[in-house]
C-alpha cells in the first residue's frame, strides 16, 4: 500500500507554518489516541502515521528532503530521519512528547513537560517566621510586617520587555524549549540554550529587571494573628509570595509563629501553669493569696492549711483560647513552699521551739524515717 502524503496525513497544506504544523499534529494525535480509541482497530496505525509525519515535517531540513524528493528522501540511505532502523513511525518518543502535554496535562496539575508551557512560571512560595508574646497569642493581633521579595517589574508590567512588548517566539526551538539532536539511532534531547527552556526570547530586554519581569523589593503586609496560636501554627497568604517570572501567577506565603517563652507563665496546649511560691507559715495556716492571668487581671485563691509544695489547684477557663474552635482553657497554681533565710535570733529561738513542739505535725516525714528505720533493721538481720 503507497504512503501517504506527510501533508495529507496531517490535513495542512505544504506552505503550512510550523506552528499550523504542530497544532494539526496536536489534533490528530488526541483523535486518533489508542487510549482514546479502544473500539477503533484502525486509530493505532493512523496514529503511528501521523506521528511519522510529524517526526519529518518539524524539522526544517527534513521538510526541505522530503518536499524536493519525498518519501524517497527517507529511503535507502538518503536521509534516514524517517526509516531509520526498520521503524516505519519515525522517532515514536520524540515526536509524541510534544502532545503528550495536551493528552494528560490536565490530568498532571498542569505541569506541562515542554518548555513552552513554562513561559509564565509561578513565583517560589516564601516562608516568614514571626515571634509573637504568649499575651498576643492570648488576644490576638494585627501585626505588620515587612518581607524581602520579588514583585512585578512596574516599567514592563511583568513581561520583562522593554515598553511592556510582548515576547517573541524563540528562533532556536521554535517555541519548544527544547531542541533534539541525532546521535546514531538515538535522539537526545536538551533544554534550548537560547530561551533556557522558556520557549520564548526577549528582543530588548527591560533596563529595570534585566528581562526576567520581576524586582527585589520589601513589602510591607498586614497580617491577622488569630487568638490562640501556639509555637509551630502557620498562616498562609495566598498570592503574597515571590512574583511570577514573566508575569507568572504569584507563589504564596507562609508565615510560621514562635511564641516566645513567658516569665511568669507556662503553656501546654490551651492549658497555662503557674508556679506561685508561699511562705512556710501560710502553707501551715492557710489563707488567700492573688495570682495573675494571662488576660492582665487578678485572681483570689485559697490555699488550705497543711498545703505541701507541688499542691495544684485549677482555675477554670483561665487558660488559653483554642484556636479555631470553641472554648477555653483553665489555668493551674502550683504550689511552692518556701523555706525562710536568713533568720533572726528570735526567729530561730521561736523555731526551735515549734520544733520541740511539732513531732505529731510531719506525717509524712514520720512515716519515711519509719520505713528507713525498718530497713535498716532487715538489713542487719
Amino acid at each position: 500500500m503507497a504512503k501517504r502524503d506527510f501533508y495529507d496525513v496531517l490535513g495542512v497544506g505544504k506552505g503550512a507554518s510550523a506552528d499550523e504544523i504542530k497544532k494539526a499534529y496536536r489534533k490528530k494525535a488526541k483523535e486518533f489516541h489508542p487510549d482514546r480509541n479502544a473500539d477503533n482497530p484502525d486509530a493505532e496505525a493512523k496514529f503511528k502515521e501521523a506521528n511519522e509525519a510529524y517526526e519529518i515535517l518539524k524539522d526544517a531540513e527534513k521538510k526541505a528532503a522530503y518536499d524536493q524528493y519525498g518519501h524517497a528522501a527517507f529511503e535507502g540511505g538518503m536521509g534516514g530521519g524517517g526509516q531509520r532502523g526498520g521503524h516505519p513511525g519515525g522517532d515514536f518518543s520524540s515526536a509524541f512528547s510534544d502532545v503528550f502535554d495536551d493528552l494528560f496535562g490536565d490530568f498532571m496539575g498542569g505541569q506541562q513537560r515542554g518548555g513552552g508551557r513554562q513561559r509564565a512560571s509561578r513565583g517560589s512560595d516564601l516562608r516568614y517566621n514571626l515571634s509573637v508574646s504568649l499575651e498576643d497569642a492570648y488576644s490576638g493581633m494585627q501585626k505588620t510586617i515587612q518581607v524581602p521579595t520579588s514583585v512585578g517589574c512596574g516599567s514592563c508590567n511583568g513581561s520583562g520587555a522593554e515598553g511592556g512588548a510582548e515576547p517573541v517566539v524563540c528562533p532556536t526551538c521554535s517555541g519548544m524549549g527544547k531542541v533534539r539532536a541525532q546521535q546514531g539511532f538515538f535522539t537526545v534531547e536538551r533544554t534550548c540554550p537560547t530561551c533556557s527552556g522558556l520557549g520564548q526570547i526577549i528582543k530588548n530586554p527591560c533596563k529595570s529587571c534585566g528581562g526576567v519581569g520581576r524586582v527585589e523589593k520589601d513589602r510591607s503586609l498586614s497580617v491577622n494573628i488569630p487568638a490562640g496560636v501556639e509555637t509551630g501554627t502557620r498562616i498562609r497568604l495566598a498570592g503574597e509570595g515571590e512574583a511570577g517570572l514573566r508575569g507568572g501567577p504569584s507563589g504564596d506565603l507562609y508565615i510560621f509563629i514562635d511564641v516566645a517563652k513567658h516569665q511568669i507563665f507556662e503553656r501546654e496546649g490551651t492549658n497555662l501553669f503557674c508556679r506561685v511560691p508561699v511562705s512556710m507559715t501560710a502553707a501551715a495556716l492557710g489563707g488567700d493569696i492573688e495570682v495573675p492571668t494571662i488576660d492582665g487581671g487578678r485572681s483570689r485563691v485559697k490555699i488550705p492549711s497543711g498545703s505541701q509544695s507541688g499542691r495544684q489547684m485549677r482555675l477554670r477557663a483561665k487558660g488559653m483560647p483554642a484556636l479555631r474552635g470553641a472554648g477555653q482553657g483553665d489555668m493551674f497554681i502550683e504550689l511552692a513552699v518556701e523555706t525562710p533565710v536568713n533568720l533572726t535570733s528570735r526567729q530561730k529561738e521561736l523555731l526551735k521551739e515549734f520544733a520541740d513542739l511539732s513531732e505529731e505535725n510531719s506525717p509524712e516525714s514520720s512515716s519515711f524515717f519509719k520505713s528507713v528505720k525498718g530497713f535498716w533493721d532487715s538489713m542487719k538481720s
